[in-house]
């Protein structure tokens, strides 16, 4: 594990304690008992007793961040030597992209009105908000939120594994050629 990696594992560690501190919470609505709103981020230890945290949100929460996490990992992985093939390649820009459709993805959720929550399969869809400045009688639709996460999460773990550099186990003659005058000790 080099320095940026140990880093990143810091940042990650911070970033959990810090959602784990504020998590998202929904409020029970004046309407109907059953039905919950999207009433935002607080401190965990001073919600009202109508409020409630949104454990759906917060596990995605957490998905996102640790694949994040991930993502970095591997992107912060020890170069290669001098000339051997270049460090910013194909699958690295598919993990990066993936970070960013993430990260997108939960700060503008799908909502639904408050007025039309139930239990159906199909929830009813009112659109995307940016999370810190929904209306208030909105909803966040769970199920949707974790069918987009899993379809990025998917496609983007078949890209990287679709555009993988082949490695080929055979020297071409020129790397014989160096290999065979560095052992003799020949140098040209």
């Amino acid at each position: 594990m080099n320095r940026k990696q140990r880093i990143t594992l810091w940042v990650g560690l911070f970033n959990i304690v810090f959602l784990l501190l504020f998590p998202p919470f929904d409020s029970l609505s004046v309407l109907d008992a059953n039905a919950l709103i999207f009433a935002g981020f607080s401190f965990v230890f001073s919600h009202s007793s109508q409020e409630v945290i949104n454990s759906d949100v917060l596990f995605l929460e957490m998905v996102v961040l640790l694949v994040n996490v991930g993502i970095a990992w591997l992107l912060f992985r020890d170069t290669p030597q001098p000339g051997s093939r270049r460090r910013f390649n194909v699958q690295n820009v598919i993990l990066v992209v993936v970070a960013i459709n993430l990260t997108i993805i939960l700060l503008f959720p799908p909502f639904e009105n408050v007025f039309e929550v139930s239990r159906a399969i199909i929830p009813t869809f009112q659109g995307f908000y940016f999370i810190f400045s929904a209306d208030p009688l909105h909803a966040i639709i769970t199920p949707v939120l974790y069918e987009e996460v899993v379809f990025v999460l998917f496609n983007g773990a078949l890209l990287w594994l679709f555009f993988r550099e082949e490695k080929s186990g055979e020297m071409t003659p020129k790397q014989a050629m160096e290999l065979m005058r560095k052992i003799s000790g020949k140098h040209k």
